[in-house]
């Protein structure tokens, strides 16, 4: 046995060719464990505790990634805790005095509007079109992701769906603007910035709450067509409020965010409806409307109503004044992001009759000076309406119309206008239209030539039953027009020129001119309150100044080239004598002059040269009008203005022009029976209402028997001032009634000669004179108001004395009472005014008191 076992090869048993197994080694203390068997229990638990350690590593080094990331990007995100206090920019808009819309002026034309007063439909139209879960989501919708990328993979074919929700649009709009504008195409940026945006929105939602969200949503998106928010989309497409709109216009709306200039009804109308009704089967399935308003909706057309011409007036020159007044008070962000409201000055009716007034004034100058323009175009008449469509009418046509001649002859043209209109232009409607250099035509196909298109105006008559035409052609010539209330400086009406779209300048209050003429009664005011009277007489006739060595004498002469002799103060106003005024202004001293000005306002610093006295000094016509307006209201300054008041974005009135204080006065006053407030005159008296009223009715006698006869005739008291400058380059009038002022001048931009006798009689005195005859029809006439301290006195206007029996001419003169005059005439013979027994000879023994003006 101890052989075997010391030789296990010696075993008998053993089979042939293989050895014996070796002896097991000694017994371990510590057996090794048996290795599990795969599916067996202990498999189970270490794959688990594998996949366990994986996992909780990845969701480490995913939270990692992600505090790495948001620390990354949410270091320097903007500020959003100015959205709780979110003021957008709204749109500034000006009212006419009648409530009508004058003027919006925007970068971003928007209305805000409170979420509170949101109507539900236009909600539940926006979260239907953009957000369905907005009120369940924390800031993200993932179900909303999940869906878009799943459309996007089943349609590869279609516009890729975003699943950005309200609040991430918040964040994008409000706060990434500037990523959104420099990404370009670059993904890189694209990508940091969707991030940015889902950090804020998570930001946004823990700060403000789901309504305010929305609010600011809605009042900041950009819709299309100019419009900036829900209630200026509501306007600008339906010209209704939010609460008045129906469900295909609220999905309409609601369907603009995602491409508004893509759903473009206008131009797009398959692209906009398919869209709306998208929207609202989306309001069905979320089950804000019935199925049967579904269907009702989607088979109605998409209709965009445009303002009513009633709820709006379109007067760019006002509507220009009124953008220059708001940005001097509040700035450029003020005017346009401010949300103001104001209420102006303009009477519509007035601006309308005032622009016609002066565009027919224009056009009548043109018209005496013949053709200096052409035919616009030239078209075949085979299909003549269709041609004419495709001519372009030249800038600033106004109320002209292009028309095409289709047939023409001695007497007559015919005529098709673009709606198909046919009329006839008659001789007497173009014979006007000489060509510079040539004789004027002696008929009508002399000039109108077949197939030739023509600027025409409808005359209102008719020839046959067919419409008459003008033959028209746009003014070189432009001028400026005002309308004012003389007590208060109310802007009425201010034109600028023929045309707003050929030209903004306006004339009215920009344009610097001589204003002729029209300057002197200031020097007669001058004179008045140097002890003259009306019936003052001054030496009308010729003389030289001498302006020193080697300087051209200076011979200044009237406009009629003729002289009166000794003429009484009112007659030298009445015919407007250069040469009258020269002397008196010479004798009163011209910083008297100069200091009527200043107070006035007509010129700042008037030059003291005896040639300004006649108005070679330069001003505009606004201060002119306003000038003026002291001698109607009994010499109290004002100053004029466009505006009565403003309101800022919340309804407070921040500003108003008549500051007057009102005790009792109010909208939350109640009327019980109680007498008007009593308002105290807090205008500054610059003037004696007695000289006033002396300048007043001497330019009455201008109207009645001077300048400016041509306006006498409109059956109401009509005082004024007709003003020719130096060379007849510019033409003016400034005419009034007790109750308002009109004025108005003509003249070509570069100053140039309009013509021998284009006066201001001739040229603006018709402009005033149409004004005045269609904007007062329905006022009675009123006189004007005579002060207390006058005297009407019957004199003789030749010899300014009482007047006698025998006397064949008479007139009512005005005097301070005190001043009437007596049996002799009252003479300024250089030294002052004396009596004078004998005018007939007065040039050879008065001292005209002028030293070197002889």
């Amino acid at each position: 046995m101890g052989d075997l076992a010391a030789n296990p090869d010696a075993n008998p048993n053993r089979k042939p060719g293989k050895k014996a197994k070796a002896a097991p080694p000694p017994s371990d203390p510590k057996p090794k464990p048996e290795k599990p068997k795969r599916g067996g229990p202990g498999w189970f638990s270490g794959l688990f505790m594998t996949l366990f350690s994986v996992a909780l590593l990845g969701l480490i080094g995913a939270v990692g990634v992600i505090v790495v990331v948001l620390f990354y990007f949410g270091r320097d995100l903007p500020d959003f805790s100015a959205l709780s206090n979110y003021q957008p920019p709204i749109v500034t808009r000006a009212y006419a005095s009648d409530g009508r819309l004058l003027a919006e002026f925007a970068a971003e034309k928007r209305v805000f509007v409170p979420v509170a007063d949101v109507p539900p439909l236009v909600i539940h139209a926006f979260m239907s079109a953009e957000d369905k879960n907005f009120y369940s989501h924390k800031g993200v919708d993932p179900v909303g992701i999940l869906r878009a990328v799943v459309d996007n993979l089943l349609h590869p074919g279609k516009r890729m769906k975003g699943a950005s929700t309200i609040t991430q649009q918040v964040a994008k709009n409000f706060l990434l603007k500037d990523d959104l504008a420099s990404e370009r195409g670059d993904k890189v940026a694209k990508f940091s910035r969707k991030i940015k945006e889902v950090i804020l929105s998570f930001r946004i939602e823990q700060t403000l709450s789901k309504d305010k969200i929305l609010e600011l949503y809605l009042n900041q998106i950009y819709l299309g067509a100019r419009s900036y928010g829900i209630a200026a989309a509501s306007l600008e497409y339906f010209n209704k409020p939010l609460d008045q709109l129906n469900i295909e216009e609220a999905a309409f709306l609601a369907g603009l965010p995602k491409a508004p200039s893509d759903y473009d009804p206008g131009r797009h109308y398959a692209a906009a409806l398919d869209r709306r009704d998208s929207v609202i089967a989306n309001m069905l399935e979320n089950e804000y409307i019935s199925k049967e308003e579904a269907l009702a909706a989607k088979a109605r057309p998409i209709t965009v109503i445009r303002r009513d011409s009633d709820q709006y007036v379109n007067h760019p020159y006002f509507a220009e004044e009124v953008r220059r007044k708001l940005d001097e008070l509040y700035g450029e962000k003020g005017l346009y992001e401010g949300g103001l409201i104001a209420h102006t000055t303009m009477i519509p009716a007035y601006q309308k009759v005032a622009e016609e007034a002066l565009r027919h004034g224009l056009e009548e100058y043109d018209m005496r000076h013949g053709l200096h323009s052409e035919f616009i175009a030239h078209i075949d008449i085979k299909d003549w309406q269709d041609a004419l469509a495709k001519v372009d009418d030249p800038p600033g046509t106004g109320d002209l119309k292009a028309a095409v001649i289709l047939e023409t002859g001695d007497k007559e043209a015919a005529i098709g206008l673009r709606d198909g209109t046919k009329a006839v232009i008659t001789f007497n409607k173009m014979k006007w239209a000489r060509r510079k250099g040539e004789s004027a035509p002696s008929k009508v196909s002399d000039l109108l030539k077949t197939g030739d298109v023509w600027l025409t105006e409808d005359s209102g008559e008719q020839d046959k039953d067919r419409p008459v035409y003008w033959l028209k052609q746009i003014p070189n010539v432009e001028g400026g027009i005002i309308v004012m209330d003389p007590h208060t400086g109310r802007v009425f009406a201010i034109a600028g020129g023929f045309s707003y779209e050929m030209s903004q300048f306006n004339r009215a209050s920009q344009a610097i001119r001589q204003p002729g003429s029209a300057f002197k009664p200031f020097v007669y005011l001058a004179g008045l309150e140097a002890g003259f009277t009306p019936a003052t007489l001054i030496l009308d006739a010729p003389f030289v100044l001498d302006q020193g060595p080697g300087q051209a004498k200076w011979r200044p002469q009237n406009y009629s080239e003729d002289y009166g002799g000794p003429t009484t103060m009112r007659v030298g106003l009445e015919k407007s004598r250069n040469l009258m005024t020269i002397r008196l202004a010479n004798y009163v001293g011209m910083d008297k002059v100069a200091d009527i000005c200043n107070k006035f306002g007509v010129i700042d610093n008037l030059p003291q040269m005896l040639s300004m006295a006649i108005g070679a000094g330069d001003t505009t016509l606004l201060r002119m009008v306003s000038a003026y307006s002291v001698f109607v209201n009994g010499g109290k300054k004002i100053t004029p203005t466009i505006i009565d008041r403003i309101q800022d974005r919340d309804g407070k009135t921040i500003y108003v022009h008549d500051s007057r204080p009102c005790v009792g006065c109010g909208p939350l006053v109640p009327w019980n029976k109680q007498s008007a407030p009593d308002i105290p005159d807090m205008r500054e008296q610059i003037a004696d209402p007695r000289f006033m009223y002396q300048i007043i009715s001497m330019l009455e006698g201008v109207v009645q028997r001077g300048t400016a006869t041509s306006i006498k005739d409109i059956g109401r008291p009509v005082a004024g001032k007709t003003g020719t400058t130096n060379d007849f380059k510019d033409a003016w009038f400034i005419g009034f009634t007790p109750d308002i002022i009109v004025g108005t001048y003509v003249g070509f931009d570069e100053p140039k000669n309009l013509g021998r006798q284009e006066s201001g009689g001739h040229v603006a005195v018709p402009i005033v004179k149409e004004f005045m005859e269609k904007a007062l029809k329905d006022t009675p006439p009123v006189p004007f108001r005579v002060p207390e301290g006058i005297r009407l006195v019957s004199i003789n206007p030749a010899t300014g004395t009482r007047s006698k029996p025998e006397d064949e001419k008479t007139i009512l003169e005005a005097f301070i009472a005190g001043t009437e005059p007596g049996d002799e005439p009252m003479m300024f013979t250089g030294e002052g005014v004396s009596t004078v027994s004998d005018v007939t000879n007065v040039g050879e023994s008065v001292n005209t008191g002028l030293g070197g003006l002889y």
